[in-house]
């Protein structure tokens, strides 16, 4: 698969994707497909499972076959980034930012505590075996950043994409009094590997995705004939 940005940058509001023969994506955000160029059959429209449907807060994903191509559009203020997946990849990602994946990825479920679900209001983080590529939605470019064994690194919990596996996290506010009382929670993080970061908190404005719209909303707006144009 080609991925190709407009004037060749992330930054770019549109993405182009170049699927090749016996080549296949998965497409969360089906709604992002801007354009497609092949044969009406390629694309496969089908429920998500519901664990799928509770993370992502969506209903349908798309399947599209090769050889085709297709555009797909990014919000305002968000990035595209591509990530190249093996199979001993041991990152922990926020699944609400994948945006697509390619045939050959697998993915498992890991569970948070009580305490840090409620806190990131994220009750599971997803890892990705390849080999394959994922397709990640970041408000702002995607960013990478080595772990230290001793010396903790602080990240603020929204701006967090992936983490490792068996790195150290904690919960906590750092700096002193007034800092620590004018601040989203961090993690404190030490370990091996690197993480995966967004310069900027998502705008929940520009990202429909990000909005809580009830269940009743969201099946009448992606179910019924027309619904995302009639339904707001």
């Amino acid at each position: 698969m080609e991925v190709t940005f407009e004037h060749a940058s992330s930054h770019a509001k549109m993405a182009t994707l170049r699927i090749e023969k016996d080549e296949s994506i998965h497409v969360l955000h089906p709604s992002q497909i801007i354009a497609f160029q092949g044969k009406s059959e390629q694309r496969e429209d089908s429920l998500m499972k519901l664990p799928s449907m509770y993370r992502k807060k969506r209903l349908i994903q798309s399947r599209v076959y090769g050889p085709a191509q297709l555009m797909l559009g990014l919000p305002e203020g968000y990035s595209m980034s591509v990530v190249p997946i093996g199979d001993e990849d041991d990152l922990l990602y926020e699944f609400r930012h994948v945006l697509f994946y390619t045939s050959g990825v697998s993915f498992t479920s890991h569970l948070q505590n009580v305490k840090n679900t409620l806190i990131t209001q994220d009750l599971v983080k997803m890892q990705f075996k390849g080999p394959g590529t994922l397709g990640l939605l970041t408000a702002g470019p995607l960013y990478q950043m080595a772990l230290d064994p001793k010396q903790p690194l602080y990240v603020d919990i929204h701006c967090l994409i992936a983490y490792p596996r068996n790195a150290a996290l904690r919960l906590c506010v750092y700096g002193n009094t007034l800092a620590s009382q004018h601040m989203n929670y961090h993690w404190e993080m030490t370990g091996q590997g690197h993480v995966l970061l967004q310069p900027c908190k998502p705008d929940r404005k520009l990202d429909e995705h990000m909005k809580n719209d009830s269940l009743l909303r969201r099946i009448a707006r992606e179910v019924l004939p027309f619904g995302g144009i009639f339904i707001k």
